[in-house]
Protein backbone atom coordinates (compact mmCIF):
# COMPACT_ATOMS: atom_id res chain seq x y z
CA UNK A 1 0.00 0.00 0.00
CA UNK A 2 1.00 3.26 -0.68
CA UNK A 3 1.94 6.08 1.69
CA UNK A 4 0.72 8.71 -0.70
CA UNK A 5 -3.24 9.45 -0.93
CA UNK A 6 -5.13 11.53 -3.32
CA UNK A 7 -8.17 13.36 -1.28
CA UNK A 8 -11.40 13.30 -3.48
CA UNK A 9 -14.29 15.37 -1.53
CA UNK A 10 -17.46 17.01 -3.52
CA UNK A 11 -18.57 20.19 -2.21
CA UNK A 12 -21.66 22.40 -2.56
CA UNK A 13 -20.34 25.64 -2.97
CA UNK A 14 -17.16 27.23 -4.23
CA UNK A 15 -17.13 28.79 -0.90
CA UNK A 16 -17.21 25.76 1.05
CA UNK A 17 -14.12 24.25 -0.92
CA UNK A 18 -12.00 26.71 -0.58
CA UNK A 19 -13.12 26.93 2.97
CA UNK A 20 -11.91 23.11 3.63
CA UNK A 21 -9.16 23.10 1.04
CA UNK A 22 -7.38 26.09 3.40
CA UNK A 23 -7.89 24.31 6.38
CA UNK A 24 -6.16 21.14 5.37
CA UNK A 25 -3.64 23.37 3.90
CA UNK A 26 -2.86 25.46 7.20
CA UNK A 27 -2.66 22.09 9.14
CA UNK A 28 -0.75 20.27 7.36
CA UNK A 29 -3.18 17.72 6.52
CA UNK A 30 -2.69 18.34 2.91
CA UNK A 31 0.12 19.36 0.82
CA UNK A 32 -2.05 21.03 -1.92
CA UNK A 33 -5.86 21.61 -2.51
CA UNK A 34 -7.10 22.31 -5.76
CA UNK A 35 -10.77 22.79 -6.66
CA UNK A 36 -12.58 21.56 -10.13
CA UNK A 37 -15.48 24.04 -10.66
CA UNK A 38 -18.73 23.42 -12.07
CA UNK A 39 -19.31 19.86 -11.77
CA UNK A 40 -22.71 18.61 -12.76
CA UNK A 41 -23.98 15.79 -10.36
CA UNK A 42 -26.84 13.42 -10.35
CA UNK A 43 -27.81 11.38 -7.72
CA UNK A 44 -29.87 9.36 -5.51
CA UNK A 45 -30.91 10.75 -2.31
CA UNK A 46 -33.40 9.63 0.14
CA UNK A 47 -35.13 7.97 -2.70
CA UNK A 48 -35.07 10.44 -5.33
CA UNK A 49 -32.97 11.60 -8.44
CA UNK A 50 -31.30 14.72 -7.84
CA UNK A 51 -29.07 16.84 -9.47
CA UNK A 52 -26.85 19.69 -8.36
CA UNK A 53 -23.86 21.61 -9.18
CA UNK A 54 -20.61 20.80 -6.90
CA UNK A 55 -17.10 22.09 -6.77
CA UNK A 56 -14.52 18.72 -6.08
CA UNK A 57 -11.82 19.35 -4.07
CA UNK A 58 -8.27 16.83 -4.49
CA UNK A 59 -6.14 16.85 -1.95
CA UNK A 60 -1.99 15.16 -1.51
CA UNK A 61 -1.43 13.90 1.42
CA UNK A 62 -0.36 10.73 3.38
CA UNK A 63 -1.83 8.14 5.09
CA UNK A 64 -1.03 9.52 8.00
CA UNK A 65 -2.94 12.35 8.01
CA UNK A 66 -6.60 10.46 6.49
CA UNK A 67 -8.05 10.05 10.27
CA UNK A 68 -7.44 14.03 10.90
CA UNK A 69 -8.81 14.86 7.16
CA UNK A 70 -12.01 13.14 7.90
CA UNK A 71 -12.65 15.04 11.18
CA UNK A 72 -11.72 18.28 9.71
CA UNK A 73 -14.15 17.65 6.39
CA UNK A 74 -16.98 16.34 8.49
CA UNK A 75 -16.75 19.38 11.15
CA UNK A 76 -16.82 21.89 8.29
CA UNK A 77 -18.89 20.06 5.40
CA UNK A 78 -22.40 21.26 4.80
CA UNK A 79 -23.94 17.63 3.75
CA UNK A 80 -24.98 15.77 6.02
CA UNK A 81 -22.81 12.73 3.89
CA UNK A 82 -20.08 14.09 2.39
CA UNK A 83 -18.14 11.93 0.00
CA UNK A 84 -14.44 11.74 1.36
CA UNK A 85 -12.45 9.08 -0.62
CA UNK A 86 -8.78 8.46 -0.48
CA UNK A 87 -7.08 6.99 -3.97
CA UNK A 88 -3.61 5.14 -3.21
CA UNK A 89 -0.77 7.24 -5.53
CA UNK A 90 1.14 4.47 -6.72
CA UNK A 91 3.71 6.11 -8.46
CA UNK A 92 4.77 9.60 -9.06
CA UNK A 93 7.71 12.39 -9.86
CA UNK A 94 10.17 11.68 -6.83
CA UNK A 95 10.61 15.48 -6.37
CA UNK A 96 6.77 15.98 -5.78
CA UNK A 97 6.23 12.92 -3.15
CA UNK A 98 8.93 14.21 -1.13
CA UNK A 99 7.26 17.59 -1.52
CA UNK A 100 4.06 16.01 -0.14
CA UNK A 101 5.80 14.12 2.83
CA UNK A 102 7.82 17.24 3.95
CA UNK A 103 4.04 19.42 3.60
CA UNK A 104 1.58 16.94 4.60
Amino acid sequence: MSNYKLLYVTCGSKKEAQNIGKALVKNSLVACANIVPNINSIFKWKNKISSSKEFILLGKTQTKNMKNIFKTIKDKHSYDCPCILFFNIEQGNDDFLKWIKKNS
